[in-house]
């Protein structure tokens, strides 16, 4: 509890458990060897996707943790994403993986949100799931989703618990019954949707800038590519304070700038290049004219300059003669680097090579940081990691200048300029929408506008609580069935035919829950008595009607509607005589309107004064699956005939 209130204050962070199965009783030091084993495993099986990755804030990690309550000892980690969705997203994809290989592991992952798994498959949970009942319910097991089912009634199932489960319930559950706990396939691919271009994917979200920088800076990234997020992140949320320590530069001067290639996330990249800055005169950082072929190069760079050199202004070198001992001595090492070779790291480098040497030492830090895991004492800030890495290499800023001839290609940032259409497809793909599914220009013409009316009906003949109205999921494919005597009864439980009924708000949830148009209505348990009260509601309730109609039709107020007989074909004309007679009788009677014409009608206008813009008819129609084409029409419409 006391986690998860504290995770409730940290934003945009992610944690994740992995739990071994079955849960039994274990001598806790020996657990405890067991789940560092299972860490140092996971970790070095992973580390060709982990080790090349750059994180926005922090890396994926894990950790032992003791058992503490209820909550047996199990491998614990946190990650804080930031601005970069991305990053959970891959934990995710990790973590499935994790339980696929290793089927004696049973994983739960949630953030700040809470159950954002749940959260992603929205409009494919059943009924009774929702966020007060969630807790220890939404697992990952042999790398598929997995959620334990409530019980409709209590101890209807001897295996479910009657209440929310507690992890070793749960542990149970999934260790015993895998085959009944799996999510249905709809949440399942909801959820894979988002993580089934992993890994492949992880090089797509990577973008490739030339940046003129100073040659220290151009050093540590070779050595330490991860250190771009953390001086972009320094310089996107600099205060004056920091700004301080860029008047005057101390340790990236200005006049040791060297063109190279600078490798980003894209959501780096993006927080880097659409900030607009104007250096201090003082710093010697001179921008060329807009219209130089170099100019987004020079500004990059000077940029990323800043961001390093606010974070070696609030920090000093760390020499420890220790630290590379530590990794080379470990004896972890030497089974880590034989399953980098094995999973093909080092992509056929020659031994000893400058490319090799560099995915060396990245991989060597990987290690101290996620396997070795060393003491606090020993871990650097940022800062102090640049300044010693400054302090230990050696570099000629004459040879990274002959480099310069020999840089790849930058990639096309044309992906940060959106055009409408490739937003409306971004929406659609994020509402999972199919290419098929949009409307050709051919099909315009031919569009079925009672495909809108069916549509509303289907979202009137829903019932909604406290908790919001309910819209239809698939209104193309079921037709929508009303029973209007069921209907009817609890109208007449709404009114109640004496004081002793209760009032509409005690109506329990269930009641509301079978009004639903897609649930079957049992109506055969009606007595006699109450048969004559729903009666007796009827005609009150016509007799009411009747009487509003009575007064409404010596008013203006029908003709803002089209009825029905001003549809009708004027071919069935009468003679004066008889028209006289119906106008007389339109006098008491007021005409039949058409509520489907006026239905799409009103709705037409409304999306037409939106202007192709978000307004409420489009956000309506497209919630329930509706999509109207564009209006090419500039003069104002007439309202649509009936056919």
């Amino acid at each position: 509890m006391e986690e998860n209130m504290k995770l409730a204050t940290v934003e945009d962070t992610v944690q994740y458990r992995l739990f071994l199965i079955p849960n039994e009783p274990r001598n806790p030091e020996k657990h405890k060897e067991i789940l560092l084993k299972y860490i140092e495993r996971i970790m070095t099986n992973f580390a060709p996707i982990l080790v090349p990755y750059i994180w926005q804030n922090q890396p994926f990690n894990l950790k032992y943790k003791p058992e503490k309550g209820d909550v047996p000892a199990h491998m614990f980690g946190m990650t804080k994403f930031g601005d970069n969705i991305e990053d959970e997203w891959f934990i995710v994809y990790v973590i499935k993986q994790i339980t696929e290989e290793f089927p004696e592991l049973v994983a739960r992952i949630e953030d700040n949100d809470g159950e954002f798994l749940l959260i992603e498959a929205a409009d494919f949970l059943p009924k009774w799931l929702d966020p007060d009942n969630s807790t220890n319910r939404v697992f990952f097991h042999h790398g598929e989703l997995c959620i334990i089912p409530a019980p409709r009634k209590p101890r209807a199932i001897s295996w479910l618990p009657t209440t929310t489960p507690t992890i070793p319930q749960a542990l149970n559950i999934i260790s015993t019954h895998p085959e009944k706990i799996l999510a249905s396939e709809s949440i399942r691919a909801a959820v894979n949707r988002r993580i089934r271009e992993y890994p492949e994917k992880i090089q797509a979200s990577l973008h490739r800038a030339h940046c003129f920088l100073p040659a220290g800076i151009a050093v540590v990234l070779k050595q330490r590519p991860r250190l771009v997020a953390a001086a972009v992140q320094a310089f996107y949320l600099r205060d004056p304070f920091d700004l301080r320590a860029c008047r005057v530069f101390r340790t990236f001067l200005p006049d040791t700038r060297i063109m190279t290639s600078v490798t980003f996330t894209k959501c780096l990249y993006a927080q880097l290049a659409q900030q607009r800055f104007v250096p201090d005169r003082r710093s010697g950082y001179q921008l060329p004219p807009p219209s130089h072929p170099q100019y987004r190069a020079h500004e990059l760079g000077m940029k990323l300059a800043h961001g390093f050199e606010i974070l070696c202004s609030k920090s000093s070198p760390h020499f420890s003669d220790s630290k590379k001992s530590l990794v080379t001595t470990s004896p972890l090492w030497p089974g880590f680097l034989d399953s980098l070779k094995k999973n093909d790291y080092f992509k056929g480098l020659i031994e000893g090579s400058a490319q090799y040497q560099e995915r060396l030492e990245m991989a060597k830090n990987y290690f101290q940081v996620s396997v070795n895991r060393p003491e606090s004492s020993l871990a650097m800030s940022p800062g102090e990691e640049i300044l010693t890495l400054l302090q230990t290499t050696a570099f000629d800023i004459e040879d990274l200048k002959k480099e310069e001839a020999n840089l790849p290609p930058e990639d096309d940032d044309q992906w940060l300029d959106l055009s409408p259409d490739q937003l409306d497809q971004l929406l659609q793909e994020a509402a999972g929408k199919k290419e098929s599914e949009l409307i050709s220009k051919g099909e315009e013409q031919n569009y079925d506008l009672t495909q809108v009316s069916q549509s509303m009906k289907a979202f009137i003949s829903k019932v909604s609580t406290h908790k919001g109205a309910e819209l239809p999921r698939e209104p193309s494919e079921a037709p929508i069935t009303f029973d209007t005597d069921s209907f009817l009864n609890y109208f007449d439980k709404i009114l109640g035919p004496g004081p002793h009924e209760s009032d509409s708000d005690d109506l329990d949830e269930e009641d509301f829950e079978c009004l639903d148009s897609d649930d079957d209505l049992d109506l055969e348990t009606q007595e006699p008595g109450e048969e004559a009260s729903l009666k007796g509601t009827l005609d009150n309730l016509k007799s009411y009607m009747a009487q509003m109609d009575q007064e409404l039709a010596h008013t203006s107020i029908g003709k803002s509607f089209t009825t029905q007989k001003q549809v009708e074909p004027l071919s069935q004309a009468t003679d004066n005589n008889s028209d006289e007679e119906d106008s007389g009788a339109g006098e008491s009677v007021m005409s039949p309107v058409d509520v489907d014409l006026n239905l799409v009608s009103n709705i037409l206008e409304s999306y037409s004064s939106q202007a192709g813009l978000a307004g409420p008819a489009s956000n309506l129609l497209q919630s329930m699956g509706v999509q109207l084409p564009d209006n090419t029409d500039h003069k104002p419409s007439s309202k649509p005939t009936k056919h």
